[in-house]
């Protein structure tokens, strides 16, 4: 199970490069961000998620005994350098985008700005915390969205694994799911937990309706049934109003009642399962469902009239089945040496465009619209760019420069979105609870506009850079390029 000491949670070339710049005597402060380049599940948006994490990871960030003496049993690290790592802290700083928030490519989510040495090491475990759960959180946005709300995530068995599991369920819970069944999430996290109970409950007792009855003695503020262990419409649905008829006639007002779908085709038999609750005088039971949903099938089911309004949504969502993996990378952008004032900018070259790092030491302004609160646009700037709110506005793309628009005067207001978290290594942020960071997340969703948050074909959020990072990214280019060229 996860440890808030995750210290050697890192690969090898970390520690060997760490190793290296120590006995090189490279002492540079560096600063590195963290970004990815492609939504996931072809959404428009990503929902950054894991700072908590980050945070615990950082603050316990050292090396013990029997980390030492595995290290030096690989006969690869010096005595010099293992010593260095026996008294390691983190010194640095560390910006980040707060959890919950709408984020959108290339945007940096953290910077790292450190000595090279603590700020090679951390890579590989920010990376981890950060993709993982900004994917589930990215993808629950999308299920919650395409069900209008009352998603349950019930993914613990399907998970790659506990910590998947657990810190899934949390980042799940961010990106708009209601709860979930992982009662250690629920512990730790202080996320509600739910659940109903399974087709081997059915099968334990005599017949269905005992299974029904007695469950429904137990837990009458929370009677949920699951009706298709044997036949949905003329034996589990008919058990259920039984049982919830014998509640009504007792006097028992249940807080939370209904049924729950788990197979079959789960519009025809909502559509049937309401008719008959409905005539039964049960018009506020719930219908539930399951049965490996993603947000397609959620939102074929809802066009089809399905009669659902609660989802419990497993496999697909703590696995995120479609795009299992959200693609955040560390890149390097500026570096300072001993004695300078000011960092030295760094790009990265590719054949591919799109992973040319933007270089330099850059922060991000988000630009609203006044009128709706809606996002224009967002804004990657170096650090010390300001902006004047009662002047016009002029922005561009950065790959299609021709295509520019002007942002009237006193229009629109900007927020700056990261934020300090660790200053000389001591931690300067108090991260809110899951359930603050849950409500943040849906006044996020709700700066974009709805064309923004189409399940297919959405329209994208520009993000611009600024005219300086822009001219400082196209001269590096040119003085890369032609540092590097054959006829040199």
């Amino acid at each position: 199970m996860f440890s808030n000491n995750l210290t050697m949670m890192t690969d090898l070339y970390e520690l060997t490069m760490m190793q290296g710049y120590f006995f090189s005597g490279n002492n540079d402060t560096v600063v590195f961000d963290v970004f990815y380049r492609t939504n996931p599940s072809g959404s428009s948006y990503a929902i950054t998620c894991g700072l908590e994490q980050l945070i615990d990871y950082i603050k316990n960030l050292s090396f013990s005994y029997d980390d030492i003496d595995y290290l030096r049993s690989l006969n690869i690290f010096h005595e010099d350098f293992l010593s260095y790592l026996a008294g390691f802290h983190f010194s640095g700083d560390i910006y980040a985008i707060p959890e919950g928030s709408v984020v959108f490519p290339k945007e940096p989510l953290v910077k790292v700005i450190a000595p090279i040495m603590e700020a090679q090491l951390v890579e590989t475990a920010i990376l981890n915390i950060i993709n993982h759960q900004s994917l589930i959180a990215t993808k629950a946005s999308r299920v919650d969205y395409a069900a209008g709300g009352g998603v349950m995530e019930f993914g613990l068995r399907r998970a790659q694994g506990p910590d998947a599991g657990t810190l899934g369920a949390r980042a799940a819970v961010i990106g708009g799911c209601v709860g979930t069944s992982n009662v250690l999430a629920g512990e730790l996290f202080g996320v509600p937990v739910m659940g109903t109970h399974a087709h081997a409950w059915i099968m334990s007792f005599p017949d269905e309706y005992t299974a029904f009855k007695t469950y429904a003695d137990m837990y009458p503020d929370a009677c949920i049934l699951l009706v298709d262990t044997y036949d949905t419409l003329s034996s589990g649905i008919p058990n259920a109003i039984r049982v919830f008829q014998e509640m009504k006639e007792q006097g028992i007002k249940s807080a939370k009642y209904g049924i729950r779908l788990d197979s079959g085709d789960l519009a025809y038999l909502s559509k049937k399962a309401r008719r008959m609750l409905d005539e039964a005088g049960f018009p506020d039971a719930i219908i539930s469902a399951s049965s490996d949903l993603d947000e397609y099938l959620i939102h074929s089911l809802k066009t089809q009239g399905a009669a659902i309004t609660s989802w419990g949504v497993g496999t697909n969502l703590i696995t995120s089945a479609d795009n299992p993996a959200f693609g955040g990378v560390y890149k390097l952008s500026a570096i300072k040496k001993p004695g300078e004032e000011e960092f030295t900018a760094k790009i990265k070259i590719s054949e591919n465009p799109e992973k040319i790092t933007n270089p330099g030491n850059k922060t991000i302004y988000r630009i609203y619209d006044n009128g709706t609160g809606k996002i224009k646009a967002d804004l990657i700037c170096l650090v010390g760019e300001t902006y004047d709110t009662s002047k016009d506005l002029k922005i561009f793309d950065p790959i299609s420069t021709w295509k520019k628009s002007t942002i009237p005067a006193n229009t629109y207001h900007i927020r700056e979105l990261l934020v300090p978290i660790f200053q000389n290594g001591q931690c300067v942020y108090e991260s809110p609870d899951t359930m603050e960071i849950k409500a943040f997340c849906q006044q996020e969703l709700n700066t974009l506009w709805d064309e923004n948050r189409r399940l297919m074909n959405p329209q994208t959020v520009h993000v611009d850079l600024s005219k300086k990072l822009y001219d400082l990214k196209h001269h590096l280019l040119g003085d890369e390029k032609d540092s590097n060229s054959s006829d040199q």
